[in-house]
């Protein structure tokens, strides 16, 4: 890590801007999924016990127009916040101006106060997503030392982080980022072998990169998901309605050209006649017969990814191997999530996503070593890229 951390900086009585991400899922104004929120408490904790004054930002969803302020708004965050730390968390229903300024101002040691969500700024053209200059420079003189430590958006330059990062004297990762950055390394700097990937969700397109990065470092690279179904089409078997992307037809070709001998494609499939949740048939082979398509890996793939798993020291996973969602087309990826969540001596790590929230439906995500809390992010950093929300934080 050669970037600032906590332990790096003092935060004692001075104005401290943090970017967590409260992405959390609500229905009806109700959260769901309280996991981000209680990512951020270790980091909240810390800066506590160093008597810090508190500011926080997150977005939270997409905010188009006036029906997603009303639907998307911080509140409920800022109540179950208080819930978990049994203190009053402050909310503040704006991302800028007199009544938030006050409030800042009237902040003591140890008090929290949440800003409201940071795409409200979005309405006024772009203004969050697009790191609008001014706006940054706005919320950085609201504080004195800024920590990022909202891995979810790491790989977006936003006003709230890349935007307060270049306006403020000081800043660092919180603990969350440093973790994350910790974990991942262990699969990007020296993995230990065998090393399996498993590689599954719809779309080829997505994850090129992150395949091509993989077949580098790792020893076998397990393919399924709806993205399998291109790289049939491109060996010539049939796949009936499954998903496709036609246009990837010549990359997956590239891919296995490039992973001779590494990938590891299945060999049979569970299809059904239409995309419900119906008793499924299991083909005889890589061919789906016309008018059905994939749903899940079948039993031969099942038992060949296991056998794939059985061994291995480091293990990537990212995206289903079916659609787990309905129950007749569940076993593939429940499968797999508890063979690796049963390998002993093994560092296993889930990719965010899809596959996280597989492993909790499934109730093995304590078993793993560690669950990312962002996807995108996750997967930018393994294909080797920068992330804007890091690279913007003080070198030490």
């Amino acid at each position: 890590m050669n970037k600032k951390t906590l332990k790096d900086l003092d935060f004692k009585n001075k104005k401290v801007l943090v970017r967590f991400d409260f992405n959390v899922p609500l229905d009806n104004g109700k959260i769901t999924d309280d996991t981000r929120i209680n990512a951020a408490i270790e980091t909240i904790k810390y800066l506590q016990q160093q008597d810090a004054k508190i500011i926080m930002l997150s977005h939270l969803g997409r905010v188009k127009n006036e029906d997603d302020r009303v639907k998307n708004t911080l509140a409920p965050v800022a109540k179950r916040l208080g819930e978990i730390l049994k203190q009053q968390v402050v909310f503040i229903n704006e991302t800028r101006g007199k009544e938030l300024e006050t409030a800042i101002n009237a902040l003591q040691p140890k008090q929290l106060l949440l800003i409201e969500n940071t795409r409200f700024e979005d309405l006024n053209g772009n203004k969050e997503s697009g790191n609008d200059q001014e706006l940054g420079k706005y919320w950085a003189h609201l504080g004195e030392v800024f920590v990022n430590d909202a891995f979810g958006t790491a790989h977006r330059a936003h006003a709230s982080n890349v935007g307060i990062a270049a306006n403020i004297k000081q800043s660092c990762v919180g603990l969350l980022i440093e973790k994350e950055l910790t974990m991942l390394n262990k699969i990007t700097m020296q993995p230990e072998h065998p090393f399996v990937a498993v590689i599954g969700g719809a779309k080829v397109s997505d994850k090129i990169d992150v395949i091509k990065q993989l077949l580098i470092k790792a020893d076998k690279v397990l393919i399924g998901g709806g993205m399998a179904y291109t790289f049939m089409k491109a060996l010539g078997f049939e796949i009936g309605d499954s998903l496709l992307e036609k246009d990837k037809i010549d990359t997956a070709k590239e891919i296995m050209n490039f992973g001779k001998g590494k990938l590891i494609l299945p060999v049979d499939f569970v299809m059904a006649k239409e995309f419900k949740d119906i008793k499924g048939e299991i083909t005889k082979d890589q061919n789906i017969k016309i008018g059905f398509e994939g749903m899940d890996i079948g039993p031969k793939t099942l038992k060949l990814f296991q056998d794939s798993l059985i061994d291995a020291k480091t293990v990537f996973w990212n995206g289903p191997v079916g659609v787990f969602e309905m129950s007749h087309f569940a076993k593939g990826t429940e499968s797999i999530c508890k063979t690796i969540a049963s390998l002993k001596n093994a560092f296993t790590l889930i990719g965010g996503g899809d596959s996280a929230a597989a492993a909790v439906k499934f109730g093995y995500e304590s078993k793993f070593s560690h669950i990312s809390t962002g996807g995108g992010a996750s997967l930018e950093y393994l294909e080797g890229k920068k992330l804007p929300g890091i690279e913007a934080i003080e070198n030490k």
